[in-house]
């Protein structure tokens, strides 16, 4: 079934009700769900958070529609209560965090094979290796400080294996913007991937923000302190391909259509069926708000809201392995860095890019301590583990 964003009305947004027990519904297991019903509660979750957030924003400078963004941000903030809510409570930070990791990586990839525009896929390409090797020093560190395989959360989807360094991920700022696509010849899909992945890498960041401060042992918080800021990289990567000569209505608008567009391929994809009633029913709610601020962007505008959203969308995101596509792009693409708007060979980075890594790397480097010694064996959780030897330098990290 292909989505039609114009023509299907959705559920009015003065019949978009929540009650309090809504908000708080049962969770999934962490022992019995499928892992991509957990990456979509994840994403969804992100796509939210984003959307709420650029509701603040725009309401602080555009008095005209203040009413309307107020309305809608308070479904979406129930919204996004509910599906956050699903996540169960013995799901520990660190279990919870690789399954950011799984959807940082599933998602981009397969945004990254659908996109058509060739610049925006090789940026998706440049940032999911930086994520997969996050997922890696991430699974490290749940093996030494809890004793857990992470693969128990990631179902042998995703593999558990070094990408691009984090060690090397650090760049200049100017090197983490890229070129914007022109909002006036790109395709609706292009703007609607962008937008999906700020909302996940925003999400992630604010999460390791809030979690690595509450970790006692010194490697977990100085893990979460170096990745926390290269999910900052990724925020202002991504978001510098969305073109700023959009409109504030014409942003709002692509929010609204980026939402329907996830919700769709989580109900397209769904197998749990109570998770996929969810799905349904925001998605019949996004609908809604893409009518109300079509409505709004032609009130104010005075133009057509099919020049934004009249694409019909075919195919939605691929939740399933990209073990494969990864494994071709972590050997191409795993030696590349970035120089302004380009993607270059590392030793071609600048050489502000090269200054800025030295100093943050100058006394420490905890996605390599964390690591030292590591790899990932099947049935971790099962067996005495081996080659967790740490170096001494490690050591002098967790003392």
């Amino acid at each position: 079934m292909a989505l039609r964003l114009l023509k299907e009305r959705g559920v009015p947004i003065e019949r978009q009700r929540f009650t309090l027990r809504e908000l708080s519904p049962p969770t999934i297991s962490k022992i019995d769900c499928d892992a991509w019903t957990r990456v979509r509660i994840i994403l969804m979750n992100g796509i939210e958070s984003n959307s709420i957030r650029f509701s603040h924003a725009a309401a602080r400078f555009y008095g005209g529609i203040q009413q309307s963004l107020a309305i809608i941000r308070r479904v979406e903030q129930h919204q996004q209560t509910m599906i956050n809510w699903l996540l169960p409570a013995d799901q520990s930070p660190l279990e919870t965090t690789i399954g950011f990791e799984q959807v940082a990586i599933e998602v981009t990839a397969a945004l990254a094979l659908e996109e058509p525009d060739h610049y925006l896929a090789a940026i998706y390409r440049f940032g999911l290796l930086e994520d997969f090797d996050h997922m890696y020093r991430f699974a490290a560190l749940m093996d030494r400080v809890e004793g857990k395989d992470a693969n128990a959360i990631l179902q042998g989807y995703t593999d558990i294996l070094p990408g691009r360094p984090t060690s090397v991920e650090h760049r200049h700022p100017l090197d983490d913007l890229r070129r914007p696509y022109d909002h006036t010849r790109a395709s609706m899909l292009s703007k609607l991937h962008a937008l999906t992945l700020v909302g996940g890498e925003h999400q992630t960041h604010d999460y390791y923000m809030t979690i690595g401060p509450m970790f006692a042992d010194p490697s977990a918080r100085q893990l979460y302190a170096e990745i926390a800021s290269i999910e900052e990289q990724h925020v202002t990567q991504y978001e510098s391909l969305c073109d700023p000569r959009e409109s504030v209505l014409e942003k709002w608008l692509l929010h609204e259509a980026c939402e329907a567009y996830n919700y769709w391929s989580c109900v397209e994809s769904e197998t749990d069926p109570r998770i996929k009633t969810i799905w349904e029913r925001m998605l019949d709610y996004e609908l809604g708000h893409v009518h109300h601020v079509a409505a709004l962007f032609e009130q104010f505008e005075r133009r057509d809201a099919s020049e934004i959203v009249d694409s019909v969308i075919q195919t939605p995101i691929s939740y399933e392995p990209h073990r494969e596509f990864v494994r071709e792009v972590l050997r191409r693409e795993a030696g590349l860095g970035a120089s302004g708007h380009d993607l270059v060979a590392r030793e071609d980075e600048p050489e502000r890019t090269r200054q800025y890594r030295a100093r943050l790397n100058a006394k420490e480097q905890p996605s390599n301590l964390v690591a030292a010694g590591w790899r990932w064996q099947p049935g971790g959780e099962l067996a005495i583990p081996t080659g967790l030897a740490v170096p001494a330098a490690a050591s002098k990290v967790q003392s």
